[in-house]
């Protein structure tokens, strides 16, 4: 069976905001755009999952390809500010106003797929590279670990420290 039309948001009473179900890309059903600022509780998403027999295959959804919807979600909804949109999402969204036509896909589990004739509840009984419950790899040691420049020189926070972004471009 397929699973459509799940809710594009969630909301966090503790924050007292609006989140995305499943990722700020995923773009809402169209007839839906008008409620994004007047109703987002009933606004529903281009998000699909396929199941068998209670079991998630895979899922994927349709990415939002309008700048101005975009932009909404970022800023009105999920409130980033608006330089942080641009410093992150700004070469997208300008992207997006030179025209991108509806775009998307699906990621299918093979592991998944496999687990339903062995009968097993877990995809790791599976997996030719199964993970550990903390998503450690017990063949490759991984997560492992880093020379100090190497987070730095690929914008990763570390323990716990914000991410090191590059200061955006000053315009």
């Amino acid at each position: 069976m397929w699973v459509i039309e799940f809710p594009l948001l969630g909301f966090d009473r503790e924050q007292n905001r609006w989140y995305s179900s499943h990722h700020p890309f995923t773009a809402p059903v169209t007839e839906d755009i008008p409620l994004l600022k007047s109703d987002p509780k009933q606004v529903r998403d281009q998000h699909y999952d396929i199941v068998v027999n209670g079991v998630e295959l895979g899922g994927g959804s349709i990415r939002i390809h309008q700048p101005d919807v975009q932009k909404t979600i970022y800023e009105e909804l999920l409130q980033i500010p608006p330089d942080m949109v641009k410093a992150r999402f700004g070469c997208m969204l300008e992207a997006f106003k030179y025209g991108a036509p509806s775009h998307g896909g699906i990621a299918l589990g093979f592991d998944r797929l496999i687990a339903i004739p062995c009968n097993t509840p877990s995809i790791r009984d599976v997996s030719a590279f199964p993970k550990t419950a903390k998503g450690g790899d017990l063949m490759t040691e991984a997560p492992g670990f880093t020379e100090p420049k190497q987070p730095r020189d690929l914008h990763i926070g570390v323990k716990g420290k914000p991410p090191m972004f590059p200061p955006p471009p000053k315009v």
